[in-house]
């Protein structure tokens, strides 16, 4: 996988149900959960998971205060790929935590922490399915996101399995198109829609272009390397497990 021209969607397609499988399996688990947010990440590993657990698959779909196209979408994706679904609205449990802890602020301060607030309740909704069912978390986290610590930390961060993590946007697209992924996901912009508007490339200062020919080639314009060494070391923390003291 040396980039995304010599990148064989077809071939992954057929060993990375195999490698979920495996990695399920010895864990003693039985099935894969996963959030379905009608983007292309997550509709990507809702199709391999299917291939690796026909029967015990399951997407939750997990809108809190969302774009209701983001609902439309991941059902679309559930129907287009045989995965069955649950919708769990988060919006109530969401409204009444921030109740109880959200501190008085501008709505500018408060958007980032709040934003991570939804990740987080989507992770323990994840984990109570996976818990009930014996099932492991299957995460949706990319190349572009992993190396430069772009996900909540113990959000979308917290699963147990990563099967996209050596994919750059660009591949992830073309395994999209190899699964039959719908193509108004496939041409969708990226968006985690924790708040109206949130774009992944806003939010980044970078497009997914100009990080995925940095990522494979590690060069590009001075701008880009820049951007992303310095989103990649503030973002250090997040990949590593908390530190100890030595003995």
């Amino acid at each position: 996988m040396n980039g995304s021209a010599s990148f064989d969607a077809r071939a992954t397609a057929a060993r990375l149900p195999g490698w979920i499988r495996r990695r399920v399996r010895s864990a003693g688990a039985v099935g894969g959960v996963l959030g379905l947010s009608g983007g292309l990440d997550s509709a990507v590993v809702a199709g391999l998971v299917r291939r690796a657990f026909p029967d015990s698959t399951l997407g939750l779909i997990l809108p809190c205060e969302s774009d209701p196209r983001d609902v439309d979408l991941a059902r679309d994706v559930a129907r287009e790929l045989a995965v069955t679904v649950r919708v769990v609205d988060l919006g109530p449990a969401y409204r009444a935590l921030l109740g109880e802890i959200g501190p008085p602020g501008d709505g500018a301060a408060r958007r980032l922490p709040e934003g991570n607030l939804k990740a987080r309740l989507r992770m323990t909704c994840l984990y109570y399915h996976a818990n009930l069912l014996n099932y492991l978390v299957i995460g949706s986290g990319n190349r572009c996101e992993l190396e430069l610590g772009y996900f909540t930390k113990y959000g979308d961060g917290g699963v147990d399995l990563l099967p996209l993590a050596r994919l750059v946007k660009s591949q992830v697209r073309k395994l999209g198109q190899q699964l039959g992924v719908p193509a108004a996901v496939l041409e969708r912009p990226p968006t985690a829609g924790l708040w109206a508007g949130q774009t992944d490339e806003g939010e980044l200062g970078l497009t997914y272009a100009e990080l995925d020919a940095y990522l494979l080639t590690g060069r590009g314009p001075r701008r880009v390397e820049d951007r992303a060494r310095a989103l990649a070391s503030r973002g250090r923390h997040k990949r590593q497990l908390p530190p100890m003291p030595r003995r």
